[in-house]
């Protein structure tokens, strides 16, 4: 599994909005330049967010973006999963069921299946407010 750069966007577009969460709606241009990040690319993700009901839009005069949801009630792993489809790590994962030929003699599955739990529950248990915290632990003042 390698996470894309849409992936990596997605989730800097949203913690530039959990940082902005009492801010109202956000236009794109705000979020493209304090993360230096093409408009254009963000236009092509936010929808995925959107259609993902983790992003809200509102049109018009000020029109724009923010979150649907509270900062710790939108986790990683949902972002990633919005973004890049699959998390798995083996291509015989990338379904509910595995309809590999081979899985009933597989010796190796069973350290991918393991390997995509410790994937999802580590993502899963981390939020954006989650972010936020660590990132507000940073903030010293001397």
């Amino acid at each position: 599994m390698k996470i894309s750069t849409k992936g990596r966007y997605a989730l800097r577009l949203l913690i530039d909005l959990a940082q902005h969460n009492d801010s109202g709606f956000i236009t794109l241009k705000d979020i493209a330049d304090r993360q230096n990040i093409s408009k254009k690319y963000l236009e092509q993700i936010v929808p995925i967010l959107t259609k993902s009901g983790i992003v809200q839009s509102n049109r018009g005069f000020q029109g724009g973006y923010k979150l649907a949801k509270n900062p710790d009630q939108i986790l990683v792993y949902d972002v990633l999963v919005a973004t890049e489809g699959n998390l798995s790590c083996v291509a015989c994962l990338d379904t509910e069921v595995n309809v590999c030929q081979r899985k009933e003699d597989c010796t190796t599955l069973y350290i991918y299946e393991g390997l995509n739990q410790v994937i999802e529950t580590y993502l899963k248990g981390i939020s954006l407010q989650d972010i936020l915290n660590r990132e507000q632990s940073f903030d010293y003042v001397i």
